[in-house]
């Protein structure tokens, strides 16, 4: 496991230090960051949390995974590579030429 976390499942009002302090009871937490969106700057419902050793970050996901704050049950698992979920890499294809679009013309 490395040590970077996905936090999920977040109420809108949860900020960076909030999850800093509870992340912290479960080891050393060395950032917490808090997902908006671009165009509105509201949070996105998750955060990714990185924390200092891979043991501090599993323990903190045996422990923290499930626990309510600010009245949503957090998900939290190990982060994938990528930075945001749904960035994964696009396949060709589409409406492109050739695609579906010009197969169907009358």
């Amino acid at each position: 496991m490395g040590r970077k976390l996905f936090v999920g499942n977040l109420a809108y009002g949860v900020t960076d230090d909030d999850l800093q302090q509870l992340f912290s009871q479960a080891g050393t937490c060395e950032s917490a960051s808090v997902v908006a969106d671009r165009e509105t700057g509201q949070s996105r419902g998750f955060a990714f949390v990185m924390m200092a050793s891979a043991d501090d970050a599993e323990r903190a996901r045996k422990q923290l995974d499930g626990t309510d704050l600010k009245g949503r049950r957090l998900r939290v698992d190990e982060a994938n590579d990528q930075s945001t979920p749904g960035a994964r890499a696009r396949r060709p294809g589409g409406r492109g030429p050739g695609g579906a679009s010009e197969r169907h013309r009358p």
